[in-house]
């Protein structure tokens, strides 16, 4: 990035937009995917996009917006934050919006004031609060959940036990630590005990499926364990639910009023594949195929609407939520909340606004708005 190109000042009327992606977990490519179809989409007559790139270590860099073009989802590899040499400086305190990047020849160059962070992070270090915690400590506006709904809707488990005690069916599950596991192997035999075949085991704190393993006999489970120990040190064991898997589109509401969900509910259909993984998701493996919309009678339409409006109550939620559920013959029984679901233009939550009458560009702005209080 040369000391010539930027942003200082930015053009008349339009609000400066951060687009934060990357990061440190293991959706890093993910991510930057997701912010370049926000990049492409976004509404340049309203907005300025200042394109901002936590690297793999965790640093964050100034990229031009020609290197986002490039990212894309491919059998080959994963797009990754470049280490560039830059170093963005947030703002030093609450007195100040203005952004700063440190060249990569030690020169301070101010990148103007900025609106609101756009954050596309996916994962730990991102999506878990982490982040939010740093805007917020410097009062910077910022598009989605806060530390609480964000750290809460990461751990998988503590989720769990929040909305089991609000009355929200969830899938029977243990939990078990690597160390708990090292100090007692004879653990790992028991640990089906109160829950019936197939079994998921997961990480407590990951997405886009990574490190998640469908189980179906009991000397399965070690290989699982180390799998789902790759990501986290905390490790799910779930009871499989029979039932269609459907999701359903949340926003918040505006001037206090009930959260907002997509008139639509998509599926995923499975033809031959156990369960939704990473490639099946992104690098359009076959046996999976996504129904949109999906065909539910009123009643279930009603009981997903109701149940996903008082789950993202209950986490304490802000801004937008894909609410994922089994759909039984006794009722919805929700599975995930993700906080910064996949945002790619072909992405199941921009895809149900889609199909509600929200378009890609549309909800972008919606979204800016929420978080800007417009």
């Amino acid at each position: 990035m040369s000391a010539e190109s930027g942003f200082e000042g930015g053009s008349a009327g339009k609000r400066r937009v951060v687009l934060l992606f990357g990061g440190r977990s293991s959706e890093h490519g993910i991510s930057c995917v997701t912010a370049a179809g926000v990049l492409k989409a976004i509404d340049r007559a309203e907005f300025e996009v200042i394109p901002v790139g936590i690297t793999k270590t965790g640093a964050t860099a100034l990229l031009d917006e020609a290197e986002l073009h490039g990212y894309h989802l491919d059998a080959e590899g994963l797009p990754e934050v470049p280490e560039n040499g830059t170093r963005v400086l947030w703002p030093a305190s609450t007195e100040s919006r203005t952004l700063s990047v440190l060249e990569s020849d030690g020169r301070v160059r101010s990148l103007g004031r900025i609106d609101v962070v756009l954050p596309t992070l996916h994962g730990p270090y991102g999506e878990d609060g982490t982040v939010q915690g740093m805007l917020d400590l410097v009062d910077l506006p910022y598009v989605g959940c806060g530390v609480l709904a964000s750290a809460l809707c990461m751990d998988k488990h503590a989720l769990k036990t929040v909305l089991a005690a609000a009355g929200i069916a969830v899938a029977p599950w243990r939990t078990v630590t690597r160390s708990e596991v090292a100090r007692d192997p004879s653990l790992v035999a028991a640990l089906d005990e109160g829950l019936a075949y197939p079994l998921f085991v997961k990480p407590n704190r990951a997405g886009s499926s990574v490190g998640v393993s469908r189980v179906t006999a009991a000397h399965e489970l070690p290989a699982a364990l180390e799998v789902a120990f790759a990501e986290d040190s905390l490790v799910l064991v779930e009871t499989g639910i029979v039932g269609r898997e459907v999701e359903i589109a949340v926003l918040q509401g505006r001037d206090g009023s009930a959260p907002r969900t997509s008139s639509v509910i998509g599926e995923i259909v499975f033809d031959g594949r156990d369960f939704y993984d990473f490639e099946a998701k992104y690098l359009g493996a076959e046996g999976v195929s996504l129904e949109l919309p999906a065909a539910v009678s009123d009643a279930e339409f009603a009981a997903l609407r109701d149940a996903a409006v008082t789950a993202f109550e209950v986490a304490q939620c802000a801004g937008l939520a894909r609410i994922d559920f089994f759909l039984t013959e006794s009722g919805p029984v929700l599975n995930e909340i993700n906080t910064l679901p996949g945002f790619t233009p072909i992405s199941m939550y921009p895809r149900l606004w889609q199909e509600s009458g929200l378009g890609y560009t549309e909800l972008i702005t919606e979204l800016i708005d929420l978080a800007l209080g417009a």
